[in-house]
């Protein structure tokens, strides 16, 4: 068949959604399918902002899902990448320099980091950190957070999306599809828990490779002494703490969560801001754990298997390693966290103002408005809030404008701007009122 002309190709949004909703599940690109009056294609973005292949423009808080920290096409990314196609898109087999100076420099800045394996995408990072949990340890089973997500693959799709809290520490499968086997291996807690967590582990530590957390879980921040307590735990019971970095990792801080939060895994995950917006992420941490996954070690006890067709890819390592030359220079989280602070504390005003029973919520640079009226605490909070006006008034700040998925945490980037943040505010005044009209 051949290809159509590309002056015969759709053009608008309409004609675009004609052939997705034939040829894409859902016209989604995974799992988010927008309702129809605010669902649309993107055509580019620059800087805050995108642009839909209408026109229309919205500021940007999804940013690439957290990946965008500093904006769409920055000059020094564009610059880097280009000059690496240039060079080369892709190579497979053999080190390439670009991954070599990479990796260098994350051991130098991920705090944990003695070594790093490359992975392609978050997801991979999460899989390939449990497997070697289990080869290190010699035991079969992962402890994780009720409501985290950890990435798409069996062993990380248990809990995230319960319809219900509780039966601890049992874990319910999140998909159709899903072996029971990998749903059994997975022990599920919840979060800023400590006693729960206690008890759990004291039950059940011989056969407990790891313990994974994230230091905000979607938008739930870890409590100070939780971090801390889910070490002191892996250390008695010689479990390996795993934290998941691929959203906080270069977020939060230029040292990701473990600075923010002055703790030490034995292993972290990191992609999104790892990868520059590129197929690249990697596991992080103690050098006798990631060791394990050397190639020359094939056909002996506890290798294990890591191999990905586009690890270390060198436009994506180029790109990275132009974004990590940005964020390290002075100010940069300070005016990014700052940002986010002062958009929070001005949409609370907004919000109260206009009677609306929702906090206006954030760490660091990430936040969300949810209907609930104090910060939460673990999953059943989230489920215990209004879910359903959250969603319908992020739907209705799409209409103005704002880039935001309903119902999930958005992302500040480097490069918002005051005239973001008016715009942003002058939008939630007439969604709320809206919202209260409807």
């Amino acid at each position: 068949m051949t290809a159509p002309a590309a002056k015969n190709r759709p053009a608008t949004q309409r004609e675009m959604f004609a052939v997705a909703d034939r040829v894409l599940p859902g016209s989604g690109l995974g799992s988010y399918s927008l309702a129809e009056d605010i669902r649309l294609i993107y055509s580019h973005g620059k800087g805050s902002r995108m642009w839909d292949v209408d026109g229309n423009e919205y500021i940007d808080y999804v940013g690439g899902a957290g990946a965008l920290i500093l904006g769409h096409s920055h000059p020094a990314v564009v610059e880097a990448s280009k000059n690496q196609l240039d060079r080369g898109a892709h190579m497979f087999g053999s080190l390439n320099d670009v991954a070599v100076h990479l990796a260098e420099r994350l051991i130098d800045d991920i705090p944990c980091a003695e070594k790093i394996a490359y992975a392609t995408t978050g997801s991979e990072a999460t899989a390939y950190a449990m497997r070697l949990a289990r080869a290190f340890t010699g035991r079969d089973k992962i402890l994780k957070f009720e409501g985290a997500y950890h990435g798409n693959h069996d062993y990380a799709i248990v809990s995230t999306f319960p319809k219900q809290s509780g039966n601890y520490p049992h874990g319910s499968p999140d998909s159709s599809g899903q072996p029971e086997a990998t749903v059994s291996t997975m022990l599920v807690c919840p979060y800023n828990d400590l006693e729960t967590l206690a008890k759990i582990v004291a039950q059940q530590h011989r056969d407990i490779a790891a313990i994974f957390a994230e230091s905000i879980q979607r938008i739930i921040p870890a409590e100070p002494e939780f971090l801390q307590g889910i070490r002191k735990i892996c250390d008695q019971y010689d479990i390996l703490f795993v934290l998941d970095e691929v959203v906080t990792g270069f977020r939060l801080s230029y040292g990701g969560a473990q600075q923010w939060y002055e703790i030490k895994p034995d292993l972290s995950t990191h992609g999104k801001v790892i990868g520059g917006g590129g197929p690249l992420s990697c596991v992080a941490g103690r050098a006798d754990v990631i060791g394990l996954s050397d190639p020359r070690l094939k056909g002996e006890p506890g290798y294990t298997y890591f191999n990905g067709t586009l690890h270390g890819n060198p436009v994506a390592a180029a790109a990275t390693l132009a974004m990590l030359d940005e964020l390290s220079k002075p100010g940069v989280y300070k005016a990014m966290n700052g940002y986010a602070d002062d958009l929070c504390g001005e949409c609370q005003k907004i919000l109260d103002h206009n009677n609306i029973p929702a906090i206006a919520q954030n760490t660091g640079s990430l936040w969300q408005i949810l209907f609930m009226d104090k910060t939460p605490r673990n999953y059943a909070d989230i489920m215990a809030s209004d879910q359903a006006s959250m969603r319908k008034l992020d739907s209705l700040l799409m209409k103005q404008g704002q880039y935001v998925l309903p119902g999930v945490r958005r992302f500040v980037s480097t490069v918002h701007s005051s005239q973001d943040l008016e715009d942003t505010l002058r939008g939630l005044d007439i969604a709320c009122r809206e919202f209260n009209q409807s």
